[in-house]
């Protein structure tokens, strides 16, 4: 293999290798296009890579044409659509595939080019991660080093040699790249622009349904970073990790819906009960970077009194259910502080109307359940103490009764609560949390459902805490007489593992997972995840993040008292200007400039031409030294045999006298008598 690549006739060569860049830009994007776009793509590159390998002609123009009218068939059958974010990036790389088709003259190279850069580009429109950032460099090196190939028709240049001239050029490059980066202004919207709405990442809903929850157990991906601003970075303890999403109260049987789902206007009429926040201690201080969901919910530790320190221009409130809700969605990543305080409580410390809504159940629903619910309040003991020694009867039941924490626990019939309770004894937190719900509304205890994330864990290489899908969760809150609202988590009742320590159900590791795991020990595994993660951790804080508030803390260190988009237009433009001017100046140097040997020769000829002898600026030395000769006879014996000296300083410098000690040597030549007139 490695005999034949090196005997390739130049053209397969260089497709070939551009077939290969081309691949490393479409990869990335396999995910986020149809299938059938992938296996054609695929088809089309292996197709031309073949014809390349064995010098066979290209397609005709019609089997291209009709190629693009299925592709673009397709396109409009799987999105509906030829326009769009999706649509778009689909033809797109049909279009360089099937481009590769008609690679017969330098002008089809140079479309291919560009259209490789649009589809480097594109994948940013999915993904902005450290991972998709370096291959789309090696892609970019890639598609620069076949440029400079391309621009170099004559002989076979080696591919190593183009690959210098694109690094050069890049490297050229990267300062204009970074200044452009630091202080091109960061116009809102135009640098919030949501991602497509139908784009978002997958994450906590407004409504849960019995096994919601658990498929995000299978997803690994980062949810959110949090950092505590406490001495050491110090966390609270991993019991106290509650990160508060959507409160869910209306119950169709089945489904869960927050209050502000339009599906939940059709279960209940109440409107939550007010907030009434009492927080005791001192709060916790932290700082949170939430990756884009394309919801408005910020993920706070359960729980903020005051608002989050958001970016300039981006506002929020709390809604009565202590959920802190941006005014518009979340599309991309975003760092705010916050303070929460552990130890709280809220809502009213009597019952009101309202309180309806928190214990109503579909009628007909999970009798078997209704019916403990009845024994339960029957018992004496249990009723003379109250809703607490209720509550503290269910945790038993589940600490007691067999119950057991699985992430597949089956599939739940329509009577979910009873099947938990009776029947299958088994479940996910949101079986736990909706079945002990259920039952807590049976006792006319008012309660609900809150989802989030609990728990997380800290990178020992940069002290930031992770919170992943996986870290998703479900628990309740009842309301308690003269209390308010308290949190309670069936869950730890369950499986106090689950809650309180590190220990997470995870989802069976693929064919990659288990090939990595028989080269790498586990902890070695977990070392090189953690200093992965810290390094995109840094790419997102100082890439990512990098936000309209922190080039104004730039303008500020540099002594700008209040400073605008306005001030970032002019100090983008001096710089441009300075960076002009020096351009200019080393262009005016450059052309002014003269080689060393350059300089000698010149000076050679100006005194030969003033002893008569005017010789013209092409001449090398060799020849000057025979016209010399010529004209002067042997009186120009020690001149010639100095400008043979300065030839072999130019091409033999390792045998040769320094132009240093040849300059000198001019000095105390002895020239030849000019010619009498």
């Amino acid at each position: 293999m490695t005999a034949r690549l090196a005997t390739l006739p130049r053209e397969a060569r260089d497709t070939l290798f551009l077939l290969l860049v081309i691949a490393c830009c479409i990869g990335p994007l396999v995910a986020h296009i149809p299938v059938w776009a992938s296996l054609l793509t695929a088809a089309l590159l292996l197709w031309r890579g073949t014809l390349a390998w064995q010098a066979r002609p290209l397609p005709r123009r019609r089997v291209t044409v009709a190629l693009l009218a299925l592709a673009v068939a397709l396109t409009l059958a799987s999105h509906q659509t030829i326009v769009g974010r999706d649509a778009g990036v689909t033809l797109v790389v049909m279009l360089l595939a099937l481009k590769t088709l008609e690679l017969r003259a330098r002008r089809d190279a140079m479309v291919v080019f560009f259209l490789g850069f649009f589809t480097l580009l594109a994948n940013f429109f999915f993904s902005q991660s450290l991972g998709v950032a370096l291959m789309m460099l090696l892609a970019l090196l890639g598609l620069l080093t076949a440029l400079v190939n391309a621009h170099q028709p004559a002989g076979r240049p080696p591919l190593a040699q183009s690959l210098g001239s694109a690094v050069r050029m890049a490297l050229l490059g990267a300062p204009v790249m970074v200044l452009l980066f630091v202080l091109f202004p960061r116009f809102a919207p135009l640098w919030g622009l949501p991602a497509q709405a139908l784009g978002g990442r997958s994450g906590l809903s407004g409504q849960m349904s019995v096994g919601s929850i658990a498929e995000l157990a299978l997803d690994d991906t980062v949810a959110l970073r949090v950092r505590f601003e406490t001495p050491g970075g110090a966390a609270p303890p991993q019991a106290s990790l509650y990160f508060r999403g959507p409160v869910l109260t209306a119950f169709d049987g089945r489904r869960w819906f927050a209050l502000s789902e339009p599906e939940a206007h059709a279960i209940t009429w109440a409107t939550p009960t007010p907030a009434r926040l009492r927080v005791q201690g001192e709060g916790v201080r932290y700082e949170v970077t939430l990756e884009a969901s394309q919801r408005p919910w910020l993920m706070t530790l359960d729980v903020p009194e005051e608002r989050p320190a958001l970016p300039q221009g981006m506002g929020a409130r709390m809604t009565p259910e202590l959920q802190w809700l941006t005014f518009r969605p979340i599309t991309s990543v975003l760092r705010y502080e916050a303070t929460s305080h552990l130890q709280f409580e809220h809502g009213p410390l009597r019952r009101t109307p309202e309180m309806r809504a928190y214990v109503q159940l579909p009628p007909g629903g999970n009798p078997r359940t209704l019916a403990l619910a009845r024994e339960m309040r029957a018992d004496a003991r249990l009723a003379a103490g109250g809703a607490q020694a209720l509550v503290a009867a269910a945790l038993e039941r589940l600490r007691t009764g067999g119950y057991r924490y699985t992430l597949n626990p089956g599939v739940y019939g329509d009577d979910t609560a009873d099947a938990f309770w009776f029947d299958r004894k088994e479940g996910f937190c949101e079986h736990i949390a909706s079945a002990f719900v259920v039952l807590m509304r049976a006792l006319d205890i008012p309660a609900r459902i809150v989802t989030g994330y609990q728990g997380g864990e800290m990178n020992g290489i940069d002290g930031y805490w992770t919170v992943r899908q996986s870290d998703a969760h479900a628990w309740a809150e009842v309301w308690i007489e003269g209390r308010g609202w308290l949190r309670v988590d069936p869950t730890g009742a369950v499986a106090p593992g689950r809650v309180g320590t590190l220990e997470r159900l995870r989802a069976p590791r693929g064919v990659f997972g288990n090939a990595l795991g028989a080269v790498l020990s586990p902890s070695m595994a977990q070392r090189l995840r953690a200093v992965w993660e810290a390094l995109d951790n840094r790419w997102t804080q100082w890439v990512l993040n990098y936000t309209q508030e922190r080039q104004f803390d730039l303008l500020k260190s540099l002594g700008v008292p209040a400073p605008g988009w306005q001030d970032l237009v002019r100090l983008l433009g001096a710089l441009a200007a300075a960076a002009a001017l020096i351009g200019a100046g080393w262009a005016l140097w450059e052309r002014r400039r003269v080689d060393p040997w350059q300089r000698l020769m010149r000076r050679v000829r100006a005194r030969l031409a003033r002893r008569g002898l005017a010789l013209p600026a092409h001449l090398p030395p060799r020849a000057m030294a025979l016209a010399a000769r010529a004209h002067f006879g042997a009186a120009a014996e020690p001149l010639a045999r100095w400008l043979l000296r300065l030839e072999q300083a130019r091409y033999a410098p390792r045998q040769a006298s320094s132009l240093h000690a040849l300059r000198r040597e001019l000095r105390t030549l002895p020239w030849p008598a000019a010619a009498a007139p």
